[in-house]
């Protein structure tokens, strides 16, 4: 008689009925938790990442594919952004560190830069441990961990991720730093584009705190990381240090959450599975079985962001306008709804968000007026 089946295993096993049969899961990576952090309130990315679902093969499969990811050039750009910056054992980044991050510690003359190569991501995630836990022990020098491979448990399973470099700091701190290709421009950078990078390293961080606490001391994670960028148009680096206290809060909190998304799966109609392989409309229904949260957000982050769009817009919600939008009328969640408050037909007079909406329309009306005169 084959032994129970324990909480964890039935929920794996449902993950897996919900890919479909035969189908391996797609593993998790930083961008993916990172763009989960940024839209938490969306139970349908949460099941579709819980499970391990191939969201590009599904957005194909239900007309709406994606165009989301990275071109080629700015690949290519990046890695040798990144190959200058790390040039001489990463000694202009290591400067870059201490200027911005370490001013009181010793300036890195040399820095110990490990070889982090092992066999498979089980491997080289116990390599790089095992390199943390040396510098630990020996503080007082500089070490350079060029793409080290971390764990992260997420839904009971590691998600192996990559950062593109971590430094051991002479007093035993570790900074997690990230190298993108887009520019510095006076020293700073597009907002958005500092959000995400932000939200990525908060991954890193919180992979890197737990293997701080399975060392005795526990080293401290540095919760201001390093974004390194061309300065201008330039390929020349230029540093900023970017706290992402916030973000780290936010993503632990939604890693929580992922976490118990067995909730969203007990949920789910019996038989609902999301295989790329199923006819298009039993494919839709089981999709649209799950609520969604569509922002004009999600179209720099989700596989899925088309698909959403286009169900947002056809029943009119108004988060198709932006969450500032959405936030500013309460409870008027479709456009319908917000041009009946507008005109007198629907809608508490006592409500702000009505209140305002009329007061606007009246004030529009009168503009039209005056235009015509």
């Amino acid at each position: 008689m084959p032994p129970p089946r324990t909480r964890g295993t039935a929920l794996r096993h449902r993950l897996a009925e919900l890919r479909g049969p035969d189908v391996p899961a797609k593993a998790l990576d930083a961008r993916a938790l990172a763009a989960l952090a940024a839209n938490p309130g969306c139970a349908r990315r949460a099941i579709l990442d819980g499970a391990g679902v191939n969201k590009a093969a599904l957005a194909s499969a239900l007309g709406s594919p994606s165009a989301f990811g990275q071109s080629q050039f700015a690949l290519t750009r990046g890695n040798a952004f990144e190959a200058r910056v790390k040039a001489d054992g990463g000694a202009e980044l290591l400067r870059l560190v201490h200027e911005k991050l370490d001013r009181t510690a010793e300036p890195p003359a040399e820095a110990r830069v490990p070889d982090l190569t092992a066999t498979g991501p089980q491997g080289r995630t116990a390599r790089t441990a095992l390199e943390l836990r040396e510098a630990a022990a020996h503080p007082g020098a500089w070490t350079l961990l060029d793409h080290p491979m971390l764990a992260l448990d997420v839904a009971g399973s590691p998600a192996f991720l990559e950062p593109d470099a971590v430094v051991v700091h002479p007093d035993g701190s570790w900074t997690v730093v990230e190298i993108k290709s887009f520019p510095l421009l006076d020293g700073s950078a597009d907002p958005a584009k500092v959000g995400a990078a932000a939200r990525q390293a908060a991954v890193y961080v919180l992979a890197l705190e737990e293997v701080a606490a399975r060392l005795d001391p526990p080293p401290r994670v540095r919760h201001r990381i390093l974004l390194v960028c061309p300065r201008d148009f330039s390929n020349l680096p230029a540093a900023s240090a970017v706290d992402i206290r916030k973000q780290r809060a936010v993503t632990a909190r939604q890693l929580t959450r992922l976490t118990r998304i067995e909730d969203i799966a007990e949920a789910l109609p019996e038989g609902t599975c999301f295989s790329p392989e199923l006819p298009a409309d039993e494919l839709t229904a089981a999709v649209e079985s799950v609520p969604a949260t569509y922002a004009p957000e999600c179209l720099s982050a989700c596989e899925l962001a088309f698909h959403c769009r286009g169900r947002s817009r056809e029943t009119g919600a108004v988060t198709s306008l932006g969450r500032p939008v959405r936030a500013e009328l309460g409870g008027l969640t479709t456009v319908e709804d917000v041009l009946a408050a507008a005109r007198g037909e629907a809608g508490d007079p006592g409500d702000p968000a009505v209140s305002a909406l009329r007061r606007a329309a009246a004030l529009r009306a009168e503009a039209l007026e005056a235009a015509c005169r």
